[in-house]
Formats: C-alpha cells, structure tokens, sequence
C-alpha cells in the first residue's frame, strides 16, 4: 500500500519560481490553481485541516514536520463543514497553532505530484512529492532530489533552515498574514 509521502522541496527565489512555471508548463500537465487555507492545530501529532476551491481535507501526518518521508492519512470532507469541523477539533482541545494561505499551481509528471508554492509571508516553494510503499522511501526521495535539478535547484534547503522559518512563522503568523 502506497501511504507514505515522500518529499523534496526547496524555497525559491522568484526568478527561480518563475523559471519552474515555464519548465512546467512545458514538460508536464497542468492540474489546477489553487488558492488555499491550511490550519494546523496543537497536539503531539501534525493534525491539520486544508480547503481550497475543490474541497476540504482533515489530514494527519505521522513523523516530524519538514522529514523527507511520513505517513500520511487524509480525508476528504464537504467544504461547507469546514469551519463546523474545526470548531469541533478545537471544542476537543485542539488549539489552532497556524493558519498558512497559500496559491498552489499544481502540476503532474508521471507518478510525480509538482507543487509551486507561494505562501502569504513565508515565501515561494517548489515541492515534489510521491506516494510510496514503506522500504522504498529513500529511494524514492533520491529521485525526487534529482528531479529538482530539471529546474536548477541543485542546493534543497536543508531541514534546519525549513524548522527555523517554520518556528519564526509559527510566532508571527497572526502579523504575517494580514
């Protein structure tokens, strides 16, 4: 069963984000734009929510935020319940600790999910990402670290600089996203 998410991802300059949109639209299928909400809630487990114009999802990821590889269950939910259902998570004590806004432009390469990512006060991401059966993760993930350099991203930000502007956003999210 293909239920770990494996994941490489960089922040992006915007000539960078600018040149992986014309390597995209050239090299493989458009799926859809995307303007979405995210909120992550407290708790010992990544435990968010996500809407965008399609739907609504409640997601749990296992692991660490930023590792390369997690397991990943989601469940696709009407987008009207969407506030309903975060009212109910936070009535169980699950606090919201961020809310991220995001424009998604989603593209599909093979089995490959591409992602560009432009996130309200955090930055410009490109992120490629593939479903994958436990024992094959770092396989997987090698391949998607070279499939980066298609679009000249040969240096992926390092998880540690991925944890900092997350814990600074963490703090400022509120202030960032006005």
């Amino acid at each position: 069963m293909k239920n770990i998410e494996v994941e490489a991802r960089s922040f992006i300059t915007d000539e960078q984000f600018e040149n992986a949109k014309k390597i995209l639209d050239r090299d493989c299928e458009f799926m859809e734009k995307l303007n979405e909400t995210t909120i992550y809630f407290s708790g010992e487990k990544d435990l968010r929510m996500r809407k965008n114009e399609t739907g609504a999802f409640v997601i749990l990821k296992e692991g660490k935020i930023h590792d390369d590889f997690r397991k990943e269950s989601e469940i696709k939910i009407d987008r009207d319940d969407f506030d309903d259902m975060a009212e109910l998570f936070q009535s169980l004590g699950f606090a919201i600790e961020i809310e991220w806004r995001r424009n998604r432009l989603e593209y599909k390469k093979a089995a490959m999910k591409i992602l560009l990512d432009d996130t309200k006060g955090y930055g410009k991401i490109l992120e490629i990402e593939k479903m994958a059966e436990t024992g094959s993760e770092n396989e997987v993930h090698a391949a998607l670290t070279e499939e980066m350099k298609i679009f000249g991203i040969t240096n992926i930000t390092s998880k540690k600089e991925f944890n900092e502007r997350f814990e600074y956003y963490k703090q400022n999210w509120q202030n960032l996203i006005r």
